[in-house]
């Protein structure tokens, strides 16, 4: 057998290299969601992706016989390593063929590339910030995936745990629910109530609001506020706020948004929920995740027609001093209107860590199941 080789990834052919791996290694899954090909670049690239404020990274390809057999990015974090008061190395982008011998040589790579800056942990998979995609999937192969987590083969899992030092750090559970012909008594009642005992109330953005009045930006700002105990996570910075902003804000339907405001606060934004019609089946019919030659007519389909039976609940945040009093239950309460109106049938529910009761209960109300789990692995160094 040949010997497995590592190559650090040092210009755009080699890093277009290994964005094009995952795609020749999952072209004939079909559960993979292709992820898009310019997105996956910009989100590489030092000049276009704001995280790298606050990050370092390297890629690293395993190749033999001059054949791309592997890759992974390794990735510190520093402002997430200063807010959890650690010296933790993230391994992500991993992926390789069926060999221990491959998979066991990518993980070294970055465990030497951490020692060398001073890191005494790794783990992963984890993006640059929260909002990459995190954890290695581990239940649920064969469903269909989405674009906005990571998708592998059943034979990682084997090898992760085949590697000396590797523990379950956190899991992941997310969750398909059914789209409820009639929205559930409960939440209609309980939204009622909270209207009139809180004062809090639905509201639907117009375009000026997100983009030229700055509602947009506000929206992650919240994020920051409700998202800052969860694992790994680090504070979004004005330049990734603004990059979000283009990424999701402004594309989105906006029927498909819908925020939670305090009347008594002066209109505080109290809470909000992100939704976007599933691109997973659109992405699957594209040549590698690419716009052209008829990618960009898929995607157009989705965006502008809704030719898809399931939403993606994409983000969703409400303050701790309002998740008591049922600030969730109107953002529910508003969107299952909204997908009855667009026809959806299915809403898939994005990763929810394991601990988080709060969050896994609310879907007591509806019919759903719990159908994918992803796992992020630590090793002490």
């Amino acid at each position: 057998m040949s010997e497995t080789i590592i190559q650090k990834v040092t210009d755009k052919k080699s890093l277009k290299r290994f964005v094009q791996f995952y795609y020749d290694l999952y072209r004939s899954s079909e559960h993979a969601v292709p992820y898009l090909f310019f997105d996956e670049m910009a989100t590489l690239d030092r000049r276009k992706n704001p995280s790298f404020e606050c990050c370092e990274a390297d890629y690293f390809l395993a190749c033999r016989d001059g054949k791309v057999v592997g890759r992974v990015a390794a990735i510190i974090n520093h402002r997430a390593n200063e807010r959890w008061n650690r010296r933790q190395v993230r391994f992500g982008w991993l992926d390789f063929v069926d060999d221990t011998e491959v998979s066991a040589a990518l993980l070294k790579t970055v465990e030497q590339w951490g020692r060398e800056r001073g890191m005494t942990e790794m783990a992963g998979p984890l993006g640059f910030i929260d909002t990459d995609r995190e954890g290695m999937l581990i239940e649920g192969f064969d469903e269909l995936s989405t674009m906005y987590v990571n998708y592998n083969y059943p034979y990682y899992v084997r090898h992760l745990e085949q590697l000396d030092g590797f523990q379950k750090d956190n899991d992941y559970l997310e969750y398909q629910v059914k789209v409820p012909e009639v929205v559930p008594e409960k939440f209609g009642k309980i939204a009622e109530m909270v209207e009139k005992r809180y004062n809090l109330k639905v509201h639907k953005f117009t375009r000026r609001e997100l983009v030229d009045e700055g509602y947009g930006r506000r929206v992650f700002d919240l994020l920051n506020q409700t998202y800052k105990d969860l694992y790994g996570f680090s504070r979004l910075s004005e330049r990734q706020i603004d990059k979000l902003v283009d990424d999701y804000i402004k594309i989105a339907d906006l029927n498909l948004v819908t925020a939670v405001m305090d009347a008594n606060e002066d209109d505080k934004m109290v809470g909000f929920g992100i939704t976007f019609p599933s691109f997973s089946r659109a992405l699957q019919k594209t040549r590698d995740g690419r716009m052209w030659p008829m990618g960009w007519w898929q995607m157009l389909k989705i965006l502008k027609w809704h030719k898809t039976d399931t939403v993606d609940l994409l983000l969703i945040g409400v303050l701790p001093e309002y998740r008591s009093k049922g600030a969730n239950s109107l953002i529910f309460n508003d969107l299952i209107r909204q997908f009855q109106r667009y026809g959806f049938r299915w809403a898939e529910a994005m990763p929810q860590m394991e601990s988080n009761e709060n969050v896994r209960s609310q879907w007591q109300y509806l019919e759903s199941r719990q159908h994918r789990r992803h796992r992020c692995f630590r090793k002490d160094l």
